[in-house]
């Protein structure tokens, strides 16, 4: 469904209150013609002035009632924005954690900020449009009650002009995006030019740089004119739908008076039109031609960087534990070169795996196709038989190096991963595994610290080996018979690391421990040496004979002290 549409959908109820409040906002734009009107047939002009002053009043207490309530439509358009801009948001999110383009910060930023563009294009569009409707109902129903034949010089040309703009948007949402991917080529290419303005000089290529620029300056200025051009027909549309009618009016003025229709109704239909009519189609060609544009150019932006992803399917419990690549690639990005290149890799259920290799050699990039939270380009890969991303969350954890902590009591940090009931026996094993976990994995002298379970947890006054530590007991304490430490230990000093990984190895289940030190490697059953898109894998000794690359990793390691 389209994100506006739903985001419509989602809120009925601030629908309903943006209707009604929309209703006492409109009320001036219905009561203004009857109000001139009759304020100078039944007051001025009959030398009773009090009588026309009871008029205006009743006009002026109808534009207090429609300031308080434009108050309430700004309130009610937030409740329905806000939600619209969580849902591009974590549609943001999704894609860029499911397609790798989560590690572009630049990427991310610009897809960040057109969502903000987008949130705030969608606030004006539905308070401009919802304006609009309501203010040419209110005076459609104005002038049918005050004169309906003003409606045959009123309505033709305010119609055409209505017309004509709409159907210039789409030549117009065009024009506005060819400008926005204009603007973002010369800004990109600015920032490269910044940034390297040495080089380009002592290479001698400032003309090449200069004359690339100008081409993307002109690229800019070509799309500014031509957007220009497009945005002229907005002129038309506001001067054949908000001023021909005045001028129509006022012909028809003598046409109006054969009819009956009195000179204060005349004064009351040209300030309908002057006052509520014409502002409105202004504010339309205002609110639709710009944020409308800029909504749909953004929505097309937003869509096309995080496309929606495939319905979710329900998650499955695997018979067994065994982990299986097979062929697996994946690239970040579809131009990007493979981390992975068909990569086939067996992980036996109760398997203690260590995965070392250079920096960039892909070993978060496996950690995170085992998790499931990336899928493979090509190939699969299997636990227990179910796909990775398919599993049931219950069934593994990954922890990455930046541990999440949240607010909350130390205990429901560290109880997340369980169900416990409400009753005495629940809460009495749940402390006693608590207790079990908090002296395995090494976090004692932190809860007594803390004050205990119940103290609260703030997680910006932890350090970072705190909240690993927190992080590693939450999974010790969890159903999950796999566990993916994906450097989980590098903020831990070695002694620390050390009972940590070995509580884990004492757990049960697989562990897979992508490694910060060797002594990670040293402590597992097997090792994996990732080396670009090549694999190594055996024990310790193994890899000393047979891996250059390893024994090389291992003469420059020296064991750090143990107390």
């Amino acid at each position: 469904m389209n994100p506006f549409v739903r985001a419509l959908r989602r809120e009925p109820k601030q629908l309903v209150r943006l209707g009604l409040w929309s209703v006492v906002e409109a009320a001036p734009a219905f009561l203004i013609g009857h109000a001139v009107a009759r304020a100078i047939e039944d007051g001025f002009a009959q030398a009773q002035p009090l009588t026309g002053l009871i008029w205006l009043a009743a006009l002026g207490l109808a534009w207090l009632a429609g300031a308080v309530a434009a108050r309430q439509v700004v309130l009610a358009v937030a409740a329905v924005a806000e939600p619209f801009r969580d849902d591009l948001l974590t549609r943001v999110v999704e894609g860029a954690i499911r397609t790798g383009t989560g590690r572009d910060s630049a990427a991310v930023a610009r897809a960040g900020l057109q969502v903000e563009l987008a949130r705030d294009a969608f606030a004006a569009v539905v308070t401009t449009v919802r304006g609009f409707v309501f203010t040419v109902v209110s005076v459609v129903l104005g002038l049918l009650t005050l004169a309906p034949e003003t409606l045959v010089l009123v309505m033709p040309p305010f119609l055409a002009g209505l017309a004509l703009f709409l159907a210039s948007l789409p030549a117009l949402a065009r024009r506005q995006r060819a400008y926005l991917v204009a603007d973002e080529r010369l800004a990109e290419a600015m920032a490269g030019m910044a940034g390297g303005l040495r080089d380009i000089e002592a290479c001698g290529l400032r003309e090449d740089v200069t004359g690339r620029l100008g081409r993307r300056v002109g690229a800019q200025a070509a799309a500014a004119r031509t957007l220009a051009r497009v945005s002229a027909v907005r002129t038309a549309a506001l001067a054949a739908g908000g001023w021909l009618p005045v001028v129509l009016v006022l012909a028809g003025t003598p046409w109006l008076l054969e009819r009956g229709v009195g000179a204060g109704v005349v004064v009351g239909t040209l300030a309908y039109v002057t006052q509520s009519l014409a502002p409105a189609l202004g504010g339309l060609v205002q609110g639709l031609g710009v944020a409308g544009v800029r909504l749909a150019v953004s929505l097309g932006r937003i869509l096309t960087m995080a496309p929606a992803p495939a319905p979710a399917l329900p998650a499955i419990r695997p018979s067994g534990g065994e982990v299986r690549l097979g062929a697996v690639t994946f690239a970040y990005g579809p131009h990007s070169a493979p981390v992975l290149e068909s990569l086939d890799l067996t992980i036996p259920e109760g398997d203690h795996l260590a995965v070392v290799g250079p920096s960039g050699a892909g070993k978060s990039t496996l950690a995170s196709l085992i998790s499931g939270v990336l899928r493979p380009g090509e190939g699969e890969v299997l636990v227990g038989g179910v796909p990775a991303d398919r599993l049931d969350p219950a069934v593994r954890v990954l922890i990455p190096q930046e541990a999440y902590v949240f607010r909350g009591t130390l205990r429901e940090n560290l109880l997340y991963y369980l169900r416990t009931g409400s009753g005495p026996a629940d809460v009495e094993a749940a402390d006693a595994g608590l207790a079990e976990a908090v002296d395995a994995v090494g976090l004692a002298d932190f809860v007594e610290e803390l004050g205990g379970y119940d103290a609260q947890v703030e997680p910006g006054a932890l350090s970072a080996g705190q909240r690993q530590l927190i992080a590693l007991t939450r999974a010790y304490l969890a159903p999950a018979s796999l566990i993916i430490l994906d450097e989980a230990t590098c903020h831990l000093d070695p002694v620390t690391e050390a009972r940590a990984e070995a509580a884990f190895a004492r757990r049960g289940g697989t562990l897979v421990v992508v490694a910060h030190r060797l002594t990670s490697a040293l402590r597992a059953r097997r090792i994996l040496l990732m080396d670009g898109t090549r694999i190594t894998i055996g024990t310790h000794e193994e890899l000393i004979r047979t891996s250059p690359l390893y024994a090389d990793l291992a003469g420059h390691w020296h064991p750090e002290p143990v107390s």
